[in-house]
């Protein structure tokens, strides 16, 4: 049973946009540029979840675990980020129920922030792009503090940011990392069925409660 909260604080990756679409294309683009060969969307999937410094490492030796050659990630990571600049949101959409999941709990009272590992430099664009970064009063990005998810940092930080305790914070996201940092910041978590969790099902994470739309949101909280 989830208790109310006064605060939600919502992943951005895997919870209300589905970015994978653009962050395949940089990777693929990457790629060809060292002489490597492309993966493509649904291998990128898998990957997504971590940060793109973290995902590029992955792309690089095609795999969820493990490290490149460091010249190599040397060389390929300035590429991505110069591709990821220029599409950020060209391919990316928000998942169907977000809007109506945000404009309620807006119009309910609760205080929005948003807590993510992307850069804050990909982070603003893309929230502006979609039409939903006017909704939060606080975002945090993957590197507006020293750590990020699945450290609690962001959470606890964003908390007193906003003058709410834990006990009345909740964490919405997709993934272990925001399970792992909601529970250490003492927060209640509800998760994505749809997200990015490397291909596990979240469930086996144990979250509070697992929706397959934030239109859901209307009747659990």
């Amino acid at each position: 049973m989830i208790k109310k909260p006064k605060m939600v604080l919502i992943d951005v990756d895997g919870t209300l946009v589905d970015s994978v679409p653009d962050l395949a294309y940089c990777v693929d683009e990457m790629l060809k540029a060292v002489d490597m060969e492309p993966h493509g969307e649904a291998e990128v999937r898998h990957w997504v979840g971590n940060g793109v410094e973290r995902l590029v490492r992955r792309a690089l030796i095609g795999k969820l675990d493990g490290e490149p050659d460091e010249a190599l990630f040397d060389k390929a990571y300035p590429i991505f980020l110069e591709l990821y600049k220029e599409n950020t949101s060209k391919r990316s959409c928000l998942y169907p129920g977000v809007k109506e999941g945000i404009e309620y709990l807006r119009e309910s009272g609760f205080t929005l922030g948003c807590v993510t590992n992307k850069a804050e430099a990909f982070t603003h664009p893309l929230l502006k792009d979609l039409g939903i970064f006017d909704y939060f009063e606080s975002i945090v990005s993957g590197d507006t503090l020293e750590k990020k998810k699945p450290d609690p940092m962001p959470l606890v930080y964003s908390a007193e940011k906003l003058g709410v305790s834990p006990e009345e914070s909740l964490m919405l996201g997709d993934s272990i990392s925001d399970v792992k940092a909601a529970r250490a910041a003492g927060f209640q978590i509800i998760c994505m069925s749809y997200g990015y969790n490397h291909g596990v099902d979240i469930r086996d994470s144990n979250p509070d409660a697992v929706i397959d739309s934030m239109v859901e949101l209307t009747t659990l909280v």
